[in-house]
């Protein structure tokens, strides 16, 4: 679907947790086919209490799974292919490695192997990243895997306003399988929201921050940490950074990327999954690939190191990709 539902004008401050309780809400009302496997969409953080009288509403669209990552992910995708639309809050993306091969070998080729007769509009819900103590099994970033399956949507809000126009688009009008990926740190962000039924539709990139020295590629947390060093940047240093959000990474706006490559002629691309084979790699070969004769210095990358998150907070701090390391990043251009 290409058409977008204009937002109205009108906007409230809510928190990223809010705007993402508000979606889950109308959603559920909207449509009677869209069923929730798990409903705890935003973590154990301050705001989650905001799920609670959504839960409450909608008690009787909720199932609560058991530990079974593999089963009930299965059953979502026979759902989904019954005429259902299910959201599955997986909680912690390390969680979906135990269903790689319902989310992977069958919702992700469904489409494909039916000759696009067959769809499964199902959306796993995660929460991904370094979130402060959660060891590796808990600080996962597989952005980088369901971004190489062919066949997935994968969505990487940055803001309140679009986690709930995203969300709302996967659920109620995506037919594809949908890795919607909230980054835990950003529940308390806070950010206008559009009133109404504000819907994003897939693959349309957002210019954060406009400038014209070099463009700064942020996906999801990233993009608050590039316009915290852009803002630093134009204040210590003069240069102009403009922070484009692909919002989503497949389908990727590539054509508003390339513009703002070709504005700038100098490139970051940061991603918080690692570096090697990572988002920030895959950007950067699609950018090195189409925009070379723009480019008046090597892209850089700022991502993780290619080593297991650690349990110690002091050590984790240390792989973050933030905005000390964008700053050195994009002087190093110039």
């Amino acid at each position: 679907m290409s058409v977008e539902v204009r937002a109205p004008a009108a906007t409230r401050t809510l928190k990223f947790a809010e705007a993402l309780a508000e979606a889950v809400d109308e959603i559920c009302a909207e449509d009677p086919r869209v069923v929730l496997i798990g409903a705890r969409f935003t973590g154990h953080t301050p705001s989650a209490h905001v799920m609670e009288p959504v839960t409450r509403k909608h008690a009787s669209r909720i199932v609560w799974p058991p530990i079974s990552e593999l089963a009930y992910c299965g059953v979502a995708v026979g759902a989904a292919l019954a005429g259902l639309r299910p959201i599955v809050e997986m909680s912690t993306a390390t969680f979906s490695y135990e269903a790689v091969p319902q989310i992977v070998n069958e919702a992700a080729v469904i489409a494909a192997m039916s000759g696009g007769r067959v769809r499964a509009p199902v959306v796993f819900h995660m929460l991904y990243g370094i979130r402060g103590g959660g060891g590796p099994q808990h600080s996962g970033s597989p952005q980088a895997w369901w971004w190489n399956s062919p066949g997935l949507q994968v969505a990487m809000p940055s803001s309140p306003a679009d986690v709930k126009g995203l969300l709302r688009w996967a659920a109620l009008r995506s037919e594809g399988p949908t890795v919607f990926m909230d980054h835990q740190r950003l529940m308390e962000l806070e950010g206008p929201v559009p009133t109404g039924r504000h819907e994003i539709p897939f693959g349309q990139a957002d210019v954060k921050r406009s400038g014209g020295d070099v463009t700064i590629v942020a996906t999801s947390i990233q993009v608050s940490r590039a316009l915290e060093a852009a803002n630093r940047l134009a204040r210590e240093d003069g240069i102009e950074v403009e922070v484009v959000d692909p919002r989503t990474l497949e389908p990727l706006d590539r054509a508003t990327i390339f513009a703002s490559v070709r504005k700038t002629g100098r490139v970051v691309v940061t991603d918080e999954s690692h570096e090697n084979a990572g988002v920030a790699s895959g950007l950067a070969a699609i950018i090195a690939e189409e925009c070379f004769d723009a480019l008046r210095a090597p892209i850089r990358r700022v991502a993780i190191p290619p080593t297991p998150v650690p349990y110690a907070e002091s050590l984790e701090r240390a792989l973050i990709p933030d905005t000390e390391r964008l700053v050195a990043a994009v002087r190093a251009l110039r």
